[in-house]
């Protein structure tokens, strides 16, 4: 038997689009990836925004997940650890200089981009949230179910925060040739890490 009703992974495909079209931390740090780095580090910030998010789900579907957002102390402690990143990605922005002057290749933007999904804990308690209203335990293993919702969920992220950070890109690249437009896209990409940690800080517990 399919772990999942086809009908209802019929109706979450497009409830898991409009989602990932909704403009949100993810899309937003694609974004400053493609601006800060070009198409080729967009596509893989993406690609790590997505392994983060398919972390997310197996902790989920394995039951942790609800365990770490009944404890506040660990949803704060993973909250501030991502702010802190976020900060020093916008000073390491602002110190590598012009865009294009050394910048993020495509396993760095990875890297980047997984870790900040890690440790943004409104994630966790998203997948908390959106994926169990789709799962039906008596149709089988619920961590099946937990990763084919999260594979489509992170599929969908993928194309369209890649898509973002690629138009992004393509931008900047050609703005990148003054040097006075090419600085101001290092601080409009360090901006954007900067606003990120700012409303990460300020997020309130749900």
């Amino acid at each position: 038997m399919i772990p999942v009703d086809p009908l209802i992974l019929l109706a979450f495909v497009p409830a898991s689009l409009a989602l990932n079209l909704t403009p949100g931390a993810d899309m937003m740090f694609c974004l400053g990836q493609g601006l800060r780095a070009g198409p080729r580090a967009a596509w893989a910030a993406s690609a790590g925004i997505s392994a983060g998010a398919m972390v997310h789900v197996t902790v989920a579907g394995l039951g942790l997940g609800a365990a770490v957002a009944a404890a506040p102390w660990a949803l704060d402690a993973i909250r501030w650890a991502g702010v802190a990143y976020l900060l020093w990605l916008a000073v390491q922005t602002l110190r590598a200089g012009p865009v294009g002057a050394g910048q993020a290749g495509g396993p760095r933007a990875f890297r980047e981009a997984l870790v900040v999904n890690l440790t943004n804990p409104k994630v966790i308690l998203f997948v908390l949230a959106f994926i169990p209203q789709f799962v039906d335990p008596t149709r089988g293993p619920v961590l099946a179910q937990f990763l084919i919702y999260g594979a489509v969920l992170a599929l969908g992220g993928f194309v369209i925060n890649g898509t973002v950070g690629v138009f992004a890109g393509g931008l900047g690249r050609q703005i990148a040739r003054s040097p006075r437009f090419s600085r101001a896209i290092s601080y409009v990409s360090a901006g954007v890490f900067a606003a990120l940690a700012l409303r990460l800080a300020v997020m309130e517990r749900t």
